[in-house]
């Protein structure tokens, strides 16, 4: 059971909830006397008001300055970071900076690519000072687990699924540039977040795993932004009932509610889990004060919770396996409805119904990986279920990614592993693969069960522009093994008489002391850095000029359009380090004319730059400027800056790659229009590449292939205008306001210098 309060609550010695309304006062002064707290005071006393204190530098609570303890970054991201660093005057790591290898299989695209950017991270970290994870040994989100995380410490990664909360350290992900800052020593901007208490009661259920309780919450908060842009502070007595492992598989999907970030009450099981790494020192025991206020609860009852899972296309579509079992076809028919929005294709034919046999949906391929799914006590779980059986030799596969060579160790020592080989399952090292499309893509029409983090179109690897579609069913690895002991029949874990053996795991550090890089403090300005012919710097943006003149290309009526279908991962991740290579892909699989379209905007303002008047090379900017002059007879053309821009309902949901905006911007992009940014990190995405994130929440009176003139855009910016006057150019000018929403003073600097490299360069 999951109860959203509707109002703030007050927590009152970590175990009694009292809602914010009209009994509150009363409620509160007959249990504390005349020590009542103020709202605003008792929103100190949160966990995450604490540790964000501690990390503010701005000395206005209202405000934040965050310095992060620790930077992560991983081989999709960390090269156009440090290239964006090095740009912008990077001389070494100012604090500890961990770039690690686990999207690296994509040796077989794009010839030495894929190693020529580990051999950059390895030389940036023996120069700047950083440390490097080889490929294969840890994912990202699990080496930090291990090796980096710290109680009431701050760590920011170029991940989404950055989270650490239930080790009691704040993480957040985000897109590149916002490392950079802290890599040129400068902050992390944002408005201090709202807190929304995460109330966990009672027992987890024989069978139910994390990602069965995640999924339940996410199903509950996503589509009413409960928790959106906001910290998720886990308390309540029932997470004495869970071990570290449980708590980490909860946490890590916190990023698919949209929240900002986590932080979960601390214990002994804690320092215990730090004592196992050889780190005791760095546990710190977290807990709410006596009283604290919330801005919302999440009331969660765990005993009340079933197995789960979320169907195609969006973790947040829900149901309880049993209640999908018992109403297969008409569940079916409403996710077949719902793909129909989402993959918005007339060449695929996408069904599901197709799956069921004898009254039963069967599905073609289990796969248990990455930060979400590889963890020891799911694959020991998995093991334990699937012990004396076999996975069939059917259509069904099983395919498990323990998260860390030490967790892999483990494994091999008590025999797990034996188990899982012995039932035809196959056994692969960490990596990230399977959870972005490069690795175990299904068959066309494919259906695929996996504790991984995401399920969006296209994210297991198929091509739904090429006619091909496959999809993903999340569900906790539990469930996955209790459907391949039925040979690809989705079966709930607790149909299975299982006898859980839960043994202990010993960390052994010797493998990261024998491979792991750590210059840490120890930056070689002599070391040089090493560059493969695949890594090409940053094209030169200009900065934006007194008025623009935008070109609608795209046109985007999805509810909500994840980075994903903005620039699609998987194989095209091969071009990560090469900004012009891999914009060919921007909506590739969403709108395939949009880059044919955005370069002939690129085309007609790079005549503008080279001081040639674009009325005079191109007939239908000529007709454009015509009308505008007629308005404004004074404009001068040549002087307007020329962009494109892409309009969507509510863009920016998933990965914090900031690819999903540079690729806009090399394209020529100078703008984004929603009714909403589905997160902020996609948003500053955009900023820190110069473009501006315009919201109009009405019908658009705009559309695809119209053009907006936007007169004295600079000054507004520059005066921190919340809204312009633009114009939709027809036959004559048709007045529009766009709302420009609230920025620092810093990301009003950079959309006015181009982007974030000119911005430090100045």
């Amino acid at each position: 059971m999951i109860k959203l309060y509707d109002n703030g609550v007050y927590l009152l010695n970590g175990t009694e909830i009292v809602e914010d309304n009209n009994e509150a006062k009363a409620a509160l002064a007959s249990k504390l006397g005349d020590g009542v707290l103020t709202k605003e005071d008792a929103a100190k006393n949160t966990m995450a008001y604490g540790i964000l204190e501690a990390h503010n530098t701005s000395g206005n609570m209202k405000k934040l300055k965050v310095k992060f303890d620790k930077l992560t970054s991983h081989d999709i991201t960390f090269v156009g970071i440090i290239q964006t660093a090095r740009a912008s005057g990077l001389e070494e790591f100012p604090i500890p900076y961990v770039l690690t290898n686990c999207h690296n299989s994509l040796c077989a695209v794009g010839g030495t690519i894929n190693e020529d950017d580990h051999m950059f991270g390895l030389s940036c970290a023996k120069r700047y000072g950083g440390m490097y994870v080889p490929p294969h040994q840890a994912v990202i989100h699990q080496f930090a687990r291990e090796m980096l995380a710290a109680g009431g410490k701050m760590i920011l990664g170029s991940d989404s699924h950055t989270r650490y909360g239930a080790l009691g350290t704040m993480a957040i992900g985000e897109g590149g540039p916002e490392l950079v800052k802290q890599l040129l020593q400068k902050t992390y901007d944002i408005n201090m977040p709202g807190v929304v208490g995460v109330y966990l009661t009672g027992k987890p259920r024989k069978g139910v795993g994390p990602q069965d309780i995640a999924l339940a919450i996410i199903g509950a908060v996503f589509a009413n932004g409960y928790v959106n842009n906001k910290v998720m502070e886990f308390v309540g007595d029932g997470i004495d009932n869970l071990s570290v492992d449980y708590r980490i598989g909860i946490d890590v999907m916190t990023t698919e509610t949209t929240c900002l970030s986590s932080i979960w009450k601390t214990d002994q099981k804690v320092k215990d889990f730090y004592a196992i790494h050889g780190r005791v020192g760095d546990y710190a025991e977290l807990a709410p004060k006596q009283v604290a206020y919330y801005d919302g609860m999440i009331y969660v009852d765990l005993s009340e919770i079933k197995p789960m899972i979320a169907m195609p296309f969006h973790p947040s579509n829900v149901y309880t396996i049993d209640e999908l079992n018992a109403n297969l076809y008409d569940i079916l028919d409403d996710v077949e409805k719902k793909a129909l929005v989402s993959l918005d294709n007339a060449k695929v034919k996408f069904t599901l119904k197709d799956k069921v046999k004898n009254g039963k949906l069967y599905v073609e391929q289990g796969v248990i990986a990455g930060c979400a799914g590889g963890g020891f006590e799911n694959i020991c779980d998995a093991a334990d279920i699937l012990n004396g059986k076999y996975i069939g030799a059917d259509e069904f596969s099983l395919s498990v990614y323990p998260a860390s060579q030490p967790v892999y160790l483990e494994l091999v020592k008590n025999g797990s592993i034996a188990k899982l080989m012995e039932t035809g399952a196959t056994v692969r090292t960490a990596f990230c693969g399977p959870c972005f499309g490069a690795g175990d893509v299904p068959a066309n029409n494919g259906l695929s069960i996996r504790h991984s983090t995401r399920n969006f179109p296209n994210r297991e690897g198929s091509k739904i522009t090429n006619g091909q579609v496959a999809s993903v069913a999340l569900m906790d690895a539990r469930s996955i093994a209790a459907t391949a002991a039925n040979k690809g029949y989705l079966t709930s874990a607790e149909d299975i008489d299982v006898n859980f053996t839960k043994p202990k795991y010993f960390f052994d550090s010797k493998i990261y002391d024998n491979r792991v890089y750590n210059g840490i403090g120890k930056a070689d300005k002599t070391a040089e850095v090493k560059f493969g012919p695949g890594i090409v710097d940053w094209p030169t943006m200009v900065a934006l000029t007194d008025d623009i003149l935008l070109k609608i290309v795209s046109e985007i009526h999805d509810p909500v359009t994840t980075t994903d279908e903005l620039i699609p991962s998987g194989e095209t991740s091969s071009y990560r380090s090469n900004p012009l290579g891999l914009a060919e892909f921007t909506l590739s699989r969403k709108d395939p004319a949009y880059v044919g379209k955005a370069k002939e905007v690129r085309a007609v303002e790079e005549v503008r730059r080279t001081n040639t008047c674009p009325m005079q090379e191109n007939e239908e900017f000529k007709k454009v400027f015509t009308v505008i002059k007629e308005a404004y007879p004074d404009l001068k053309a040549g002087e307007t800056e020329i962009g494109s821009a892409i309009y969507a309902v509510k863009p920016g949901d998933g990965s914090a790659r900031e690819q999903a905006a540079s690729c806009q911007r090399v394209l020529g992009g100078l703008a984004n229009i929603a009714k909403e940014y589905a997160t902020k990190r996609y948003r500053s995405n955009l900023i820190n590449w110069g473009m501006i994130p315009f919201i109009f929440e009405e019908d658009i009176p705009f559309h695809k292939d119209d053009f907006i003139f936007i007169k004295d855009i600079k000054k507004a910016i520059a005066e921190k205008a919340s809204e312009v006057q633009a114009y939709i150019v027809r036959d004559t000018l048709v007045p529009v306001t766009l709302k420009i929403g609230e920025m620092t003073d810093d990301e009003r600097d950079i959309i006015m210098k181009g982007c974030l490299i000119n911005y430090y360069r100045g």
